[in-house]
């Protein structure tokens, strides 16, 4: 994602100048960029597919987001065969990333019919095909449902937008140098867990979605089963919590405030089915050092 999204980057600055800072949200991005043709080589950002780049501020440290039709490729070649040499880590890494795309489109106060079909189905095949994947990487059927998935992902959230996991997670990269779909692993199962009573009938969907639930579970009850199988995921996939990764205790605990200023200032958590306070996000972080 990250050559991708450097590529929408340097195309819109070289078309209309000045420096990313001028361009990040809330800012609308329509003008004239070169045109971009995106190859994704794992299955996971979606960015082949999006209207968003996200570029670090090297100076304030904030990981910022940038939408617009500027940032759209004008083509992207999806080929599953570029992803076989992906290592087990980052096969889960990015899987889950597009699972959180699929998950917030879905939930997400933009969400539209359009964009609720794609979400179902790349959660869907997601859900049978990430494990596969991860325990074998040679598995050409699991390559190519999840790099599907993963562009049907992108083209959802392309278009309803991300929510309360990408906002808090974009920090988390930007202060500690922890991959995208890594930090969304670590945040999925406590926002989740945090959202769902404002959104019950949706996330019980995600869960029929991933096989978690059928038509026997009521909406709560199904929910809930959602929250226990994204844990039973991240587990099986070795997500590691913040202190596990190696983050230090001080200098997690210094920044959160820091990080849920910049999360709010994303505009992403306000897409979140229960919007959050800055309060609401300290705690989240808190709880997920473990």
């Amino acid at each position: 994602g990250s050559p991708m999204d450097t590529a929408k980057a340097v195309a819109l600055l070289v078309a209309q100048g000045g420096a990313m800072a001028d361009y990040k949200a809330p800012v609308r991005n329509d003008g004239p960029a070169l045109p971009i043709i995106a190859v994704p080589t794992t299955a996971g950002s979606g960015s082949e597919a999006t209207q968003f780049t996200i570029i670090t501020d090297s100076v304030s440290q904030e990981k910022m987001l940038c939408a617009g039709r500027s940032f759209l490729p004008a083509a992207a070649i999806v080929d599953y065969e570029l992803t076989l040499s992906m290592p087990a880590r980052l096969t889960a890494d990015t899987g889950i990333d597009a699972l959180t795309h699929a998950i917030e489109a879905y939930v997400s106060k933009k969400a539209t019919p359009l964009t609720d079909g794609l979400c179902l189905t790349a959660i869907s095949s997601i859900g049978r095909h990430l494990r596969r994947v991860h325990a074998d990487g040679s598995d050409a059927e699991a390559r190519a449902a999840m790099m599907v998935a993963a562009t049907q992902a992108g083209i959802a959230f392309s278009n309803s937008s991300v929510a309360l996991v990408h906002g808090m997670s974009r920090p988390i990269g930007a202060h500690f140098q922890v991959a995208n779909g890594l930090s969304n692993a670590m945040l999925l199962v406590a926002v989740t867990e945090f959202s769902i009573s404002a959104a019950t009938a949706r996330y019980a969907d995600c869960a029929r979605a991933l096989g978690l639930a059928d038509s026997g579970h009521d909406d709560g009850a199904a929910a809930r089963r959602l929250v226990a199988g994204l844990t039973d995921l991240c587990r099986d996939l070795g997500v590691p919590t913040p202190r596990e990764y190696g983050i230090d205790h001080e200098a997690w605990h210094r920044l959160i405030p820091v990080m849920a200023r910049q999360a709010l200032a994303s505009g992403s958590p306000a897409n979140n089915p229960r919007v959050p306070s800055a309060e609401d996000i300290e705690r989240l972080y808190t709880s997920i050092y473990c």
